[in-house]
């Protein structure tokens, strides 16, 4: 009896294979599994299920997390304003965990004897995913067949073509992941320290040739909405806003950054909703919360999306961050003010209930209301002593 195996199934050229694979060399009993992170569309979903079956799978089945995936995770990466090394939003690390999740919780239902997935041997996505099989609690046999026979692309687009597909030219040329946080783009030049992505290698063009104003709303650290829309759902506002700013190419940027195995890695991104919300939030806070609170949040926030990044999400103590970050987020709320020009975006400024900046002590350079300048004589005589002790003991 053929072995039943769940393969977490993108519609890619490497899983395009693994299916092909699969079935053909082993004669396993494939059920291709695609969970939707807010990246597919109703036609891409339509078409992926048509070339899995063409290509050999028992089963297609369609699972859209998009929301779980939202409420349990990228909220928590707005919260924390989290940028791997400053720049990338981790829209792939994050994804990779739910997809990775759901296969397994799949594999367990239909009772399947193994797992598949189309990571190579050399990136972060083959960790995530077998970290995740390993957490199903279940004794399910993993299967790599990109991985443990080391192909090449090109290499795989043979193999299909041998069997009667030809897989399209620019789909062979880069690889190309889509969610609701943001689309990863890797090629030829990102193998390399010194190239830029040619502009037909970003999904989408850059249309926006005049500036725009928008205002981003927030409630309790949320993104709700832009301008005088009104969304079902803060993911219903993401899809918008990146639908309205991808034209303008915002967002767009190469990450390099340190893989969970070791090397460095280096891969594009077109993420303009992410970005535009990370930044607006981070803003809105600076105006909102006080010094301490900034500062363990960036500690913790670097922390949670490291361990994010690792494939940690399901380590207990990430929900207890989570928590922390949410106790946060009850004064981030209002307005942040952007401009969209092409290529890139400026804020401009806030509006919130909740802003300590018009709190009415002070203006910054100007005047106070709250002390006198006797009291700051004093504040800074107390504040010196330590230096002074040091300075003393150090000068005998």
């Amino acid at each position: 009896m053929a072995k039943k195996i769940v393969l977490a199934y993108s519609g890619g050229l490497d899983t395009s294979f693994c299916i092909k694979y699969l079935t053909e060399e082993k004669g396993y009993e494939i059920h291709a599994l695609t969970v939707d992170t807010g990246g597919f569309s109703e036609e891409e979903i339509k078409e992926m299920e048509a070339r899995a079956l063409a290509l050999g799978a028992s089963s297609y089945r369609r699972e859209d997390v998009t929301e779980a995936y939202y409420r349990e995770c990228l909220r928590f990466l707005v919260y924390g304003n989290c940028l791997r090394y400053q720049t990338y939003p981790m829209s792939v690390s994050a994804e990779r965990m739910f997809q990775a999740m759901s296969t397994a919780r799949y594999a367990v239902e239909i009772e399947a004897d193994g797992v598949a997935h189309g990571s190579t041997g050399a990136g972060n996505d083959q960790v995530r995913f077998d970290l995740a099989f390993e957490l199903s609690g279940r004794e399910l046999e993993i299967i790599t067949p990109i991985r443990d026979m080391q192909l090449s692309r090109q290499e795989e687009v043979d193999y299909l073509a041998k069997h009667g597909l030809q897989w399209p030219e620019k789909k062979g040329t880069y690889s190309i992941n889509a969610g609701l946080w943001g689309t990863s783009v890797g090629g030829a030049e990102t193998l390399t320290s010194h190239q830029s992505l040619p502009e037909e290698a970003w999904p989408v063009p850059v249309t926006e040739t005049a500036s725009r104003d928008i205002d981003l709303h927030f409630q309790n650290g949320e993104f709700r909405g832009f301008d005088d829309q009104e969304f079902a759902s803060p993911v219903a506002a993401i899809k918008a806003l990146e639908a309205l700013a991808a034209p303008f190419g915002v967002g767009r940027d190469i990450h390099v950054g340190d893989t969970i195995i070791g090397i460095k890695g280096r891969v594009g991104f077109a993420a303009a909703a992410a970005v535009l919300i990370l930044k607006g939030h981070h803003l809105l806070e600076k105006h909102t919360l006080g010094k301490w609170q900034l500062f363990w949040k960036e500690q913790l926030a670097n922390w949670y999306g490291m361990m994010l990044h690792e494939g940690q999400f399901l380590d207990p103590v990430m929900r207890d961050v989570e928590a922390f970050l949410e106790s946060s987020q009850g004064t981030v709320n209002g307005t942040v003010h952007v401009t969209l020009h092409p290529h890139r975006f400026e804020l401009r400024g806030i509006t919130s209930p909740d802003d300590l900046l018009g709190a009415g002590f002070g203006a910054y350079g100007e005047m106070n209301k709250g002390w006198s300048g006797e009291d700051v004589k004093g504040f800074t005589k107390i504040l010196s002593v330590p230096g002074r002790i040091r300075n003393a003991v150090a000068n005998k």
